[in-house]
């Protein structure tokens, strides 16, 4: 029998809450686990296949189970990939999904190689935040980051994004001992010039990447050596806000942020849960626990059948990860078709 019953309307104060407290209200969602990118921390070295096409949760899939997340107070939506401006048909799910009663945020994560030619057309999808991944203001060494000689049209990609209006514009830089960090004030220094917002993460050694760091630069760190461009004041975190602290240079049109994902764990207040390409519902990304989507979605199961399923991944969040920098994580599915 289902937990819910057979009309989860009739009952619109159950929650996504875990064992724990926390209340699960942000989903981010995988739609392909391609990219036109190989970034060093992202590729894995077990050269696993791309998932076939008939495995990946169709538009219309993704569509009917937001609209059940939301009854269930999902109220902030993330579209990630691998690379999802590559997937056809994106700009009309896009403006599908904006327009979903009950969600009061929905965002776009992209590497904006593809940001510049279809720019309105994300505006026009009613998509009014996006985070860009950019971990170098090096041509030179942002093809060596990549594999690929982008750098020019992601910088305009951004750029056009600013004359459309987007706001926030984050600018997310993962930190990499030896390869990013003699960058990271001028970095920094982009927050003085124009309102992006920089957040920069710590690296996460997950899986079998190719990337082989010896030493793990850490957010107190950074934070150090970009104090040499003025005092870092405090900014309060926002009702949508992430897990990043948040940060203003006196004087400074834009904002710096800093994920901890090593330095300080931040699971006690992780309100997060995440559907892969292939249809799977994670709640940590560093756990392999996950339950099936996709399959009951494809037998025809009602909708509260699929939010008993949403309730069963909850029920596996744990209270915190256990990653540390000389301890890599082995995760199952590839980064890009979870989403991280």
């Amino acid at each position: 029998m289902s937990i819910l019953g057979s009309d989860i309307i009739k009952l619109p104060n159950i929650k996504l809450i875990d064992e724990y407290d926390r209340r699960l209200n942000y989903l981010r969602i995988s739609i392909t686990d391609r990219c036109n990118l190989r970034c060093l921390y992202c590729v894995s070295n077990d050269k696993k296949p791309n998932l076939p096409h008939k495995e990946i949760l169709r538009y219309e899939e993704i569509l009917r189970l937001v609209r059940i997340g939301v009854r269930l107070g999902i109220s902030k939506v993330r579209v990630t990939g691998g690379e999802p401006l590559i997937r056809k048909g994106v700009y009309d799910f896009l403006g599908q999904l904006t327009q979903i009663d009950g969600l009061s945020d929905v965002s776009l994560t992209t590497n904006g190689v593809l940001l510049k030619n279809n720019i309105k057309k994300i505006r026009s999808a009613g998509i009014k935040r996006i985070n860009v991944s950019m971990d170098t203001l090096s041509r030179k060494k942002y093809h060596e980051i990549t594999g690929h000689d982008m750098f020019h049209q992601v910088w305009e990609g951004i750029k056009s994004a600013q004359s459309q209006g987007f706001n926030p514009i984050k600018i997310n830089v993962v930190a990499l001992e030896g390869i990013n960090d003699d960058e990271l004030i001028e970095i920094a220094k982009l927050s003085f010039s124009s309102p992006l917002h920089i957040r920069f993460i710590e690296y996460m050694p997950i899986g079998t990447s190719h990337l082989n760091i010896s030493k793990h630069l850490l957010a107190p760190e950074i934070q150090e050596r970009i104090k040499v461009l003025g005092e870092l004041v405090p900014v309060e975190k926002g009702v949508n806000d992430g897990p990043a602290e948040r940060y203003k240079f006196k004087g400074a049109q834009g904002e710096i942020g800093f994920i901890h994902a090593i330095s300080k764990h931040f699971c006690n207040e992780c309100n997060r849960l995440r559907l892969t390409a292939s249809g799977k519902l994670r709640a940590c990304l560093l756990s392999d626990s996950e339950e099936d989507l996709k399959g009951p979605l494809r037998r025809g199961c009602l909708d509260s059948e699929l939010a008993d399923v949403f309730l069963r991944a909850v029920s596996h969040k744990p209270r915190n990860h256990h990653l540390a920098c000389d301890q890599p994580v082995m995760v199952a599915g590839r980064m890009s078709a979870i989403g991280g």
